[in-house]
């Protein structure tokens, strides 16, 4: 999740949570809500929710982003007759280490000198509304179980797949964060003795299965082709180092092998993971977004037939793997879903 986007879902929030369906708002709602209507209709998903009003911005120094965190969401709730009367939650999501339940964001990689800040209390204090805080996977879990791919099901685990790998879990119709907010760091297992690094080791499921690690897979697969004197038409050996996941999928798109070989990779080792998670968690519904998601007809064919060897018969027969349904919306509905889980 970039840095200005926890600003966004923290003033956003304030606004739609108030009951979850704003329904209301005339003829600007109406429209807003026509437009939102086909988008539901474009994922098959029954959602009661209207976003009547965002605002975005970079994050800069700590103490000026909180500053204008509180500046802002004051407005919003200003232009919009916004109370803690009628207001039931805020909810705020960011990257962790953070503690969900004390309220507090703890250093976290993307929010560089956010050490200890206290995001909650100081919401509560400026807005008198009751506040909530998870980290961006659990977040985004509730979102796609509230109103995605994991609506209806009382056991569903979300996947990032994005930069790194991370997942949120569902269970017993229930959010899942484990004793200090660290469960679902499924990019953390070790799949394989060798491999891309991710989460700081070797051949760790993150490495095989984020963009990060597919960028990792494909410089080492240029740079052998390369070495031994053969020609990579879309890589030279001075763009090794710009390779992304996203130009590797295009290639792939396109028909070219190699490219197609490194998604492969990829794939094979998403199916080793998800039987280690089918086996142990039980799940209904396995919902993969980011990388995953844009990439679904390449990669769950192979993806699949790696789940059906390896994971217990019995619990794979229950379980779907989906590609998340909320798109590029997610992170609005993670900081709504967040808020709704508190008047849960």
């Amino acid at each position: 999740m970039s840095t200005g986007f926890i600003v966004l879902i923290v003033v956003l929030v304030v606004l739609v949570a108030v009951m979850i369906g704003l329904y209301f708002l005339g003829k600007r709602a109406e429209t807003k809500q026509a437009e939102q209507n086909a988008q539901v209709e474009a994922t098959a998903q029954n959602v009661t929710m209207l976003i009547i009003d965002k605002k975005k911005f970079d994050t800069t120094t700590v103490d000026e982003t909180i500053d204008r965190i509180l500046c802002e969401t004051e407005k919003m709730m200003n232009l919009h007759q916004l109370t803690p009367t009628n207001t039931k939650a805020i909810g705020i999501c960011c990257g962790g280490p953070l503690n969900s339940e004390t309220g507090i964001v703890m250093s976290p990689p993307n929010l560089p000198g956010w050490d200890n800040i206290p995001i909650v209390a100081m919401v509560e204090k400026k807005t008198g509304i009751k506040t909530n805080l998870h980290n961006d996977a659990n977040a985004c879990a509730l979102a796609e179980w509230k109103f995605g791919a994991g609506k209806g099901t009382k056991n569903m685990v979300f996947l990032t797949f994005g930069t790194g790998l991370g997942a949120g879990l569902i269970l017993n119709g229930k959010l899942y964060t484990g004793t200090n907010d660290n469960a679902g760091e499924l990019g953390h297992i070790r799949l394989s003795d060798f491999g891309p690094i991710g989460y700081g080791k070797k051949g760790s499921f993150e490495g095989f299965a984020s963009g990060g690690g597919i960028a990792q897979l494909s410089k080492m697969d240029v740079m052998e082709k390369l070495q031994t004197g053969q020609k990579v038409e879309w890589c030279t050996l001075q763009e090794l180092d710009q390779l992304t996941a996203r130009k590797v999928a295009e290639e792939a798109a396109k028909g070219d092998k190699l490219a197609q070989s490194i998604y492969e990779t990829s794939a094979i080792y998403l199916g080793k993971g998800l039987s280690m998670v089918i086996d142990i968690l039980n799940p209904e519904v396995i919902v993969i977004g980011g990388i995953y998601t844009r990439n679904k007809n390449m990669m769950e064919p192979i993806m699949q037939k790696i789940i059906d060897q390896e994971a217990l018969s019995c619990a794979n027969r229950v379980c779907k793997v989906k590609p998340a349904a909320l798109g590029e919306q997610i992170g609005d509905y993670a900081a709504l879903s967040v808020a709704a889980n508190l008047t849960d």
